[in-house]
């Protein structure tokens, strides 16, 4: 009776294991083809707006994402792969070819955004730069490298200032003003001597790529502006204040834009904190019931 009990707790134990390889190869099989699917999308929304546009479309779109068997939510910005793979694009397109750039990104490494936006200072063709929502930081210093820049009437830019690891050199150079540079140890001497070597190297870089747009003088004043930390790091950039900076702005946003962030929806532990219903359906569904009842039908 042993003998036969242990080989159907044998046999149990294995027909689990079959039911649980069954459901993990299931799980990774659905979020590969919903993968698959989501990216299906996105490429034949970005060719139809390429052909809409008779331009290269490049997007670069930096969202949180689920990405994980899990479910666990992972947040991007600019990385040199993103800097190798927009230079390939650009490098393919016809140097009198327009380049569309769509941009919704927090920022990233300053090396990888200076490499793109002298990439678009570069190109001879006409480039235009879509923010939907926001390009901050190393976004904004490509965004600055287009002949246009398109944005939703509540997008924004922001300033270029560099950061040294997690502190802006600004604050860095100020606070060894303030203390005097005696009162303060090496290691906040080098991070100074860093963020004004930074400082410096930022505001010419952001003055060149400027020059393709605005006289000498109007250039470098813009650049001081944007680089030398008066503003902090994610300060607003609106659409008012950017015309009034003398950047080229419009706001004739097209539709398709928002139809292709659409499909990176922003990812989350737990239910959506934002709830809405389509203003379609309300609208139809109130028309409905104001009109009253058909013709013929109604009361005296």
């Amino acid at each position: 009776m042993e003998g036969k009990s242990l080989s159907g707790t044998v046999h149990a134990w294995t027909v689990v294991k079959i039911l649980l390889g069954i459901i993990v190869a299931w799980l990774l099989i659905s979020q590969y083809l919903g993968v698959r699917r989501v990216d299906s999308a996105r490429a034949a929304l970005l060719d139809k707006f390429q052909d809409q546009r008779r331009s290269r479309v490049i997007a670069m779109i930096h969202r949180q994402e689920t990405v994980s068997l899990f479910g666990v939510p992972v947040s991007s910005s600019i990385t040199v792969e993103d800097s190798e793979a927009i230079l390939r694009a650009i490098r393919l397109t016809p140097t009198d070819h327009p380049i569309d750039l769509i941009l919704h990104t927090p920022g990233g490494l300053l090396l990888a955004a200076e490499q793109i936006a002298k990439a678009l200072v570069g190109h001879k063709g006409k480039v235009t730069v879509f923010v939907p929502h926001y390009a901050m930081s190393g976004g904004t210093l490509m965004a600055l490298a287009a002949d246009q820049i398109v944005m939703d009437p509540n997008a924004v830019l922001g300033p270029v200032d560099p950061q040294i690891g997690d502190m802006p050199a600004a604050s860095i150079l100020r606070a060894v003003e303030l203390k005097r540079p005696a009162a303060v140890g090496d290691e906040m001497l080098v991070l100074a001597d860093m963020a004004a070597k930074a400082r410096a190297q930022t505001t010419v870089f952001v003055a060149e790529v400027l020059l393709k747009h605005l006289p000498k003088e109007r250039a470098a004043g813009l650049a001081t502006v944007l680089s030398d930390g008066r503003f902090t790091h994610d300060f607003p950039i609106m659409v008012e204040s950017a015309k009034e900076l003398g950047l080229p702005i419009s706001t004739d946003m097209p539709s398709i834009i928002y139809e292709l962030m659409d499909l990176y929806p922003q990812s989350g532990a737990g239910r959506p904190s934002v709830l809405y219903v389509p203003l379609r359906r309300t609208l139809g569904e109130r028309a409905g019931r104001d009109a009253g009842p058909p013709a013929g039908e109604r009361k005296p």
